[in-house]
């Protein structure tokens, strides 16, 4: 029998096997594709504020861009929400399952290793039934390893795959995060601005009360008819009416605020807090379209793209054949003292290529899905940003007319407010008809009414403008732009 060779030459021996394939792994390994979107971008927003000056520096918006407003009730609740909701919260659970499959794709570029021990005991019998039968002991060991060579790089494609499958779930988690501040804030000014209205409601009702009682004395003193207590007591009526919805629209947004915040619907009550006491913050003019390379939506759609084409590449890799190497080495003996003997020694060393012949286009199928599934991504991309665009210059556009709305409100009121006190003086006086006094009161309630839900949406405005720049989301170890958004020219990327 040959004795079999040192345990320095198995090793060198495997590392035959290993080293010439895993030489030209690198060189055989396929290119995963950049993600570019392959759009040409403005430079500027053309919505945002008149400027004749330079674009100004790129700022983006701070984390905790809703302090910018300067409501406190609005801070707590922001607090709340991130710590709180739901959504966020399954939202980071998804990171954590990405993070795991990204070892679990890893594990696969390293060799596997198993033990194995066995030990038993047999008895034969005997055909003399004088003669007892003869026991026999077995004990063993064995180490086996395994490795395949990522020739052609299908596994590291495939860990590539996986770590943009994670980033992905991380910029999820800044979209459900900026989706989740977003409802907070629209929820919040909802409340506040059905309150306000509410609060003008009851004011006009209280003043077409009081004119109501004003008809109904003059008309025992007969210089009133009953037609213009009727016509009084429809106004009256109908200020009554509008109430109801007003009350209802608030308490819905404030259910939804418990939903938000992750708490029971109900629990969460905001009180004390009047829209004139919010602030509404000023956009700088010449803001540059690059801010929107880190808006999370974005950037996820760019993580997708990465996923697809690393896909890809795994699967154009599956065409071609793999190697395996494979070790195994023990002891194998008939009693425990024996192990320890060099006869008791055992071991084998192989190598396999195992390649696809007919799978009835089962691979070639997979590369065309793969690259089907890349272009269904890479629409989305492009999508993406041209939202983000259409985006973005709607809420500059909403919160530019929307300041100048609330400035023509206040006028209006102010006109409307001068022109019924003077009509309330002329009523008590008996100098105007009633018919003067109802459009002058109806003209009031209007404007009133009008100046409220212009300020409500002012504030709405301001904080979709605020979502529609990324917000303030930050996750850790992710880079501030993506690579390849387009960025002002075709394919290039936004200076960082």
């Amino acid at each position: 029998m040959t004795a079999p060779p040192p345990p320095t030459s198995r090793r060198l021996a495997l590392a035959a096997l290993a080293v010439p394939a895993l030489a030209v792994t690198a060189g055989c390994a396929p290119r995963i594709e950049p993600a570019s979107s392959g759009l040409r971008l403005p430079v500027l927003f053309s919505r945002g504020a008149p400027t004749e000056a330079a674009p100004v520096p790129m700022q983006w918006p701070g984390a905790a861009w809703w302090q910018a407003f300067g409501a406190p009730p609005l801070d707590a609740l922001m607090r709340a929400a991130m710590a709180g909701n739901l959504d966020l919260a399954a939202a980071n659970a998804r990171v954590r399952q990405a993070d795991a499959q990204v070892r679990i794709s890893g594990a696969s570029l390293l060799p596997a290793l198993d033990g194995d021990l066995s030990g038993g005991r047999s008895r034969s019998g005997n055909r003399n039934p004088g003669t007892p039968g003869r026991a026999t002991n077995s004990v063993g060991a064995t180490l086996s390893a395994s490795y395949e060579v990522d020739f052609w790089g299908r596994n590291q494609a495939a860990l590539e795959a996986a770590r943009s499958s994670a980033q992905a779930a991380r910029y999820a988690v800044g979209v459900t995060a900026l989706s989740t501040q977003s409802a907070v804030a629209t929820a919040l000014f909802s409340v506040v601005g059905a309150r306000e209205q509410l609060e003008i409601q009851r004011g006009n009702l209280e003043v077409a009360t009081r004119n109501l009682g004003i008809l109904r004395s003059r008309i025992a003193a007969g210089t009133a008819t009953g037609l213009d207590v009727a016509q009084q007591e429809t106004v009256v009526a109908q200020q009554r009416a509008a109430i109801p919805p007003l009350q209802q629209s608030a308490e819905q947004n404030a259910l939804a605020l418990g939903t938000l915040t992750g708490t029971i619907p109900g629990e969460m009550v905001v009180d004390g807090l009047r829209i004139g006491a919010i602030s509404v913050p000023s956009v700088p003019a010449g803001l540059p379209s690059e801010v929107l390379a880190r808006r999370p939506d974005v950037q996820l759609a760019e993580a997708n793209l990465l996923t697809a084409n690393a896909n890809l590449a795994a699967a154009r890799a599956a065409l071609f054949p793999t190697i395996a190497l494979t070790g195994r080495g023990g002891v194998s003996a008939t009693a425990l003292d024996l192990l320890l003997r060099p006869g008791s020694t055992l071991y084998s060393l192989a190598a396999g290529l195992t390649a696809p012949i007919f799978d009835g286009g089962a691979l070639r199928a997979q590369v065309d899905q793969f690259r089907a599934r890349r272009e269904e991504l890479l629409a989305n991309y492009q999508r993406a940003i041209l939202a983000a665009l259409e985006d973005t210059e709607a809420s500059l556009s909403a919160l530019r007319w929307a300041t100048e709305l609330v400035e023509l409100q206040r006028v209006r009121v102010d006109a409307a407010q001068r022109a019924y006190d003077i009509a309330e003086a002329q009523l008590r006086a008996g100098t105007v008809d009633l018919l003067t006094v109802l459009n002058v009161q109806t003209s009031l309630f209007s404007a009133r009414t009008a100046l409220a839900q212009a300020q409500a949406s002012r504030l709405q405005a301001a904080a979709a403008l605020f979502t529609a720049l990324g917000g303030g989301w930050t996750v850790e170890d992710v880079a501030a732009t993506p690579s390849g958004w387009g960025g002002p020219a075709a394919g290039g990327s936004p200076s960082r």
